[in-house]
């Protein structure tokens, strides 16, 4: 999906509006896919600048997770032993772990929730399972040792042979304890990535390459109904949809996305300052990493930005 360079229009108006931001580096990829001509594509910044994914580590984790479902590891309803919470659960957020322990997630976490003492793993439960959205850092900890164990290798061995070798991602490393917060496995935080590597993960959604369409579709449609929660930066949600690792927009205000992109529209963002999404509505996807973290600023520029590519690049 190489595509053509969308007009040098297009691209000075992108150009200016970034270059405006308080942002020292960045990069930025998109791709108008559908209609005539397909792949119409702007690049911009540095392609091949490593970025800290931070929380966008969670989709890559959850690829790499649907092709252990579909090699036949584990279905997703399965409970994870020897808690009684499921694959599903756990990969939208439906789980009612909490979104961290005591402020991070480490190897002592995943030892008492895996150890037979049920008294002292019930801390780290604070709803019970597809009560609420609990966006949770420790539901990915969780699946990453599910993964390695059913697999019988270490997780980072997992995604980089199922994931990152097979869409040559060559520049794309998980790097455990690296990051504050970013977990024991580095699941749900700990990838560094370049906007070119990040750009072959996105075509692979667009047009899948290492699942099937059947999965891909479910993965980035709501999961276990309507529930509500907590949209990280944005507060509550009546409905906080979520698919199997992807954030769906739905009808959530506001919202990292622009306001025209639609409800179908899924991705992840990353608190480190950078962000995923993909419309198949309009058939436009966006990656942008940054080295500026999530703030105020970020919630007003990341939708202008994302609505200036989407009225660049939509038929």
């Amino acid at each position: 999906m190489q595509g053509q360079i969308a007009s040098l229009g297009a691209l000075a108006v992108l150009q200016s509006e970034v270059n405006s931001w308080p942002v020292a580096h960045f990069g930025l990829w998109a791709i108008g896919y559908g209609g005539e001509p397909p792949g119409r594509v702007v690049k911009l910044g540095e392609m091949k600048a490593q970025f800290w994914l931070a929380s966008l580590s969670k989709p890559i984790s959850a690829l790499a997770i649907l092709v252990g479902f579909e090699e036949g590891l584990f279905a997703l309803d399965d409970l994870v032993s020897p808690l009684e919470i499921s694959w599903r659960e756990l990969l939208c957020h439906a789980s009612g772990l909490a979104y961290d322990h005591d402020g991070a997630v480490g190897i002592a976490d995943l030892e008492l929730l895996f150890g037979s003492d049920s008294v002292r793993r019930s801390g780290y439960f604070i709803r019970r399972p597809r009560q609420r959205r609990i966006y949770s850092n420790l539901g990915f900890e969780v699946l990453a040792h599910a993964l390695s164990s059913e697999a019988n290798m270490p997780f980072h061995q997992y995604v980089r042979e199922a994931v990152l070798e097979p869409l040559e991602m060559r520049s794309t490393t998980i790097e455990p304890g690296r990051f504050e917060h970013g977990g024991p496995s580095g699941a749900a935080a700990g990838v560094v990535s370049t906007v070119e590597d990040m750009a072959k993960f996105t075509e692979a959604l667009i047009a899948p390459k290492l699942i099937s369409a059947a999965t891909i579709a479910a993965a980035t449609t709501n999961q276990i109904g309507i529930l509500p929660g907590i949209l990280p930066g944005y507060g509550v949600q009546e409905n906080n949809a979520w698919g199997l690792g992807f954030e769906i927009r739905d009808s959530k205000q506001p919202h990292w996305s622009a306001p025209s992109n639609s409800g179908e529209t899924f991705g992840h963002f990353g608190r480190s300052g950078t962000f995923l999404w993909i419309d198949p509505i309009a058939q436009v996807a966006l990656c942008f990493l940054g080295d500026r973290p999530f703030d105020d600023f970020a919630k007003s520029a990341w939708p202008r930005l994302s609505e200036t590519v989407l009225n660049y690049l939509v038929n």
